[in-house]
């Protein structure tokens, strides 16, 4: 029983994934400080009022926490724009500027000219019309 246990977790895939839980932490971390510590008292500067949690709405008796949820909002909004404007653009320029030698691969369809259907390369007959192909 415990040869199967280290087995599965001595997999590539299981490693791996507990590498991209730990990184992902660390990086969530990372992110949170850029938000909290750098992006919000900017934001707070230019505005005025980094914290919106004073506003609240109150319907029969009942207090609705529309604070909250404004700064629940606007800390999803700062998160996302951060990963995307300090992680995914810059690494797809890094990945675009890697490709770009690179020769694209040679076509495995082609397109019918009768029905416009994509066919493998090396089909003499298109198997949706039945019409001969060049």
């Amino acid at each position: 029983m415990l040869k199967g246990f280290r087995q599965f977790v001595l997999r590539g895939n299981v490693l791996d994934l507990a590498v991209a839980v730990v990184i992902g932490a660390a990086f969530g971390a990372v992110v949170t400080a850029l938000v909290k510590d750098v992006l919000t008292p900017l934001i707070a500067a230019a505005v005025g009022k980094p914290d919106f949690s004073a506003i609240v709405l109150t319907l029969n008796g009942s207090r609705l926490l529309i604070g909250d949820f404004i700064n629940a909002v606007v800390s999803f909004v700062l998160i996302s724009a951060a990963v995307y404007f300090f992680v995914v653009l810059p690494m797809n320029a890094i990945v675009a500027r890697q490709r770009r030698g690179e020769i694209p691969p040679d076509p495995t369809t082609k397109k019918c000219a009768e029905c416009l259907s994509e066919v493998p390369i090396g089909a003499r007959r298109c198997a949706f019309c039945t019409s001969v192909l060049s």
